[in-house]
């Protein structure tokens, strides 16, 4: 088969193009620092990418689900830790309305207090973080409580009370339900604390207790002039507190275990995180130090190319006539 010039030029320029299109690759490769940019150059890479992409960014939100959990669970540690403390100065109050030396001014002067202590408690479940009322279940726009005539009580939207347990039922289930967070595919847990179990529980003993009316009965007794209601006071009154003290310690170490949840869990998808990255990494990132080797092998490819061409198309029937 005869070899013309024309033969040996196309040869060239695909070779040309050829070696033009690896270093163009190559170039684009190390000003970009990823292995691939765009879908043809690697099909497989470039799905794999996609969904370990899409799993770090799902990651990054399940973080921010812990992290504000976390930051809720310490503003209801905190609130707990207030009822706590009133509570504890109620018990003490109703400890010294039992002393044989205090008359009727000093038991006022307590009721007074308790009755002053019934709407710092209301305030306190009604403690609003982050726009959202934390005791107030999934009627979390609007606050849980109120004191009305001197009696804590459940409260709906427009403030007015709510009955409990014959009241309207949907509200009562809004104040009754469970917050629910994501914090990894398809692990999503309870963590908040309602008013209703604070207020209305089962004792140890299995007894009902009722705190609103708990509040409302030790101020009764301790205005009355019969013995038999102070002698309730010290006696069936502060064990029903006993109780409540008791709940909300129970409450209070469920709310700290969660916590612990929360900060592991935290620290897990922050290990998830890093190990997706460097996934990722390994997928569409270069090898800087190989690719710039590959690069200027290629680039010495070419200009060799250019410099052997140079030499055998050039001549031409003029020069073969000289």
């Amino acid at each position: 088969m005869r070899i013309t010039n024309t033969m040996m030029a196309n040869n060239y320029l695909r070779d040309m193009r050829k070696n033009l299109n690896n270093l163009n690759t190559l170039n684009g490769q190390l000003t970009s620092g990823k292995e691939i940019r765009r879908p043809s150059d690697n099909p497989f890479k470039v799905a794999r990418s996609m969904q370990l992409h899409t799993d770090i960014n799902a990651n990054k939100q399940y973080n921010n689900n812990i992290t504000d959990t976390i930051n809720f669970l310490d503003a209801t540690d905190t609130a707990l830790n207030q009822l706590t403390n009133v509570m504890q100065r109620t018990r003490e109050l109703m400890v010294s309305a039992g002393n044989a030396a205090y008359g009727e001014d000093e038991r006022k002067a307590i009721q007074e207090e308790i009755k002053q202590q019934t709407r710092e408690i209301s305030q306190i479940l009604n403690t609003n973080f982050d726009g959202k009322y934390i005791f107030g279940g999934t009627k979390g726009t609007s606050k849980p409580t109120d004191v009305q005539n001197e009696e804590l009580v459940f409260v709906d939207k427009a403030g007015a009370k709510i009955n409990i347990p014959n009241g309207d039922q949907n509200q009562i289930k809004m104040l009754s339900s469970d917050l629910v967070v994501e914090i990894s595919q398809g692990v999503k847990i309870e963590y908040n604390v309602t008013a209703m179990e604070i207020v209305n529980f089962k004792s140890k003993e299995g007894k009902e207790i009722d705190f609103s009316f708990l509040m409302k009965d030790i101020q009764y007794n301790l205005k009355s002039e019969d013995e038999k209601d102070m002698d309730k006071v010290i006696g069936e009154n502060l064990r029903d507190l006993d109780s409540v003290i008791s709940n909300l310690m129970q409450i209070r170490g469920e709310v700290g275990a969660m916590q612990n949840r929360m900060e592991s869990a935290l620290e897990k998808n922050k290990d998830e995180n890093l190990n997706m990255k460097e996934l990722l990494s390994n997928n569409e990132d270069i090898d800087i130090t190989e690719k710039t080797m590959e690069a200027a092998m290629a680039e010495t490819v070419y200009i060799a190319a250019l410099q052997t061409s140079a030499k055998v198309l050039p001549p031409t029937l003029m020069d073969y006539l000289r």
